[in-house]
């Protein structure tokens, strides 16, 4: 497996990963087709200027035409205060190999390594079983349920958080 930064090249796989119902059943429903290519266009920029680290999950290296869905770290203002955040889609056909696990774990290596994001929330729907045991193998810990806000939908989503530098599980 291996990570990269979104490009404007992969607004087909925003298309596939958040126009379809069964990829968005657990964040409100499909997203609008047209959105997406401009949605890839502003994410490329944002992680060209390393704003925030928008990664492709390419499940073979050597065939780096096939992406497999995403992983990402960014930072955002709430209620509280500043927080970073972590999230990750994997397609369909990639589901169930630990593609996802291993992506996220990569990138909160890399945060753990680069001393980046401090503590890093995950907000998984409460009934996204895979992407809670995900955050629970990983060493997040579990700090309640909350609704949050995605593409102007609000979710009721389990709250975890984990400072990598000292929370993440060993491999």
């Amino acid at each position: 497996m291996q990570l990269r930064n979104v490009t404007a090249d992969d607004a087909d796989a925003y298309i596939r990963m958040r126009c379809d119902p069964v990829m968005m059943a657990d964040l409100g429903g499909p997203l609008p087709r047209e959105l997406q290519p401009d949605k890839a266009r502003r994410d490329a920029a944002e992680a060209a200027a390393d704003i925030c680290w928008i990664k492709m999950i390419i499940p073979d290296p050597d065939a780096p035409a096939a992406v497999a869905g995403s992983v990402t770290i960014w930072s955002h203002d709430t209620d509280e205060g500043p927080v970073s955040e972590i999230g990750w889609m994997v397609l369909p056909q990639f589901q169930g190999r630990g593609l996802g696990k291993l992506a996220a774990r990569t990138l909160l290596e890399q945060a753990r390594d680069e001393d980046r994001w401090g503590v890093v929330h995950a907000f998984p729907a409460t009934g996204n079983a895979a992407s809670n045991g995900i955050c629970r193998s990983l060493g997040f810990r579990l700090i309640g349920e909350r609704n949050v806000t995605f593409a102007d939908r609000v979710l009721r989503s389990n709250h975890w958080a984990l400072d990598p530098r000292t929370d993440l599980k060993p491999a």
